[in-house]
């Protein structure tokens, strides 16, 4: 498969997951791919940590809720600290989330599938904020992220997008089309 194809045919994948190991040879391929991925000048506002310890993974799912993911056998948190880059501007939010697709494609290539949750652990409940705890990480950083990785144990639902002419064109607004 191309990397077009990759990003073509990725989808965000909610289901269940088959009970196997993760070899770390593959989570360090996905976090490399991720701490390869573009950073506003060259910054590098995003940190990784992959966890695969069974008994962390309990502690962690016990903090997220509503609960998702609970049966991955690893899962990728993504740290960002606010840097300033250029004229007082942080780039971190584009950072980790170059990081983050970089991330899910790489994932793809190995065999594994994975969703992007952010906006439930981000909420005013803090649940990253309690899952960073778990981790040890200090509070100049945030986990804004985290990425379940494994094998899918239920079929892929590839979800239908709206056509190219509706979202893009050529020489301006609702201009010329393909």
């Amino acid at each position: 498969m191309t990397v077009l194809d990759l990003i073509k045919n990725r989808t965000s994948y909610r289901g269940k997951y088959e009970n196997t190991i993760i070899p770390r040879s593959d989570l360090i391929k996905i976090m490399e791919a991720g701490l390869a991925a573009p950073s506003g000048c060259n910054k590098q506002t995003t940190s990784l940590i992959a966890v695969d310890d069974t008994d962390l993974l309990a502690k962690l799912r016990k903090v997220i809720t509503p609960q998702v993911a609970e049966t991955a056998p690893a899962i990728i948190c993504v740290l960002t600290q606010r840097i300033i880059a250029y004229r007082d501007k942080c780039f971190n939010v584009q950072d980790y989330s170059a990081a983050i697709q970089n991330m899910l494609l790489a994932a793809i290539e190995l065999g594994y599938e994975s969703c992007w949750y952010e906006g439930q652990i981000t909420d005013a409940d803090a649940i990253g904020r309690k899952m960073a705890d778990i981790l040890g990480v200090p509070d100049n950083y945030e986990l804004v992220c985290f990425l379940p990785i494994g094998i899918a144990l239920q079929p892929l639902k590839l979800v239908n997008k709206m056509p190219f002419s509706s979202r893009a064109w050529f020489n301006g607004f609702k201009g010329e089309t393909v």
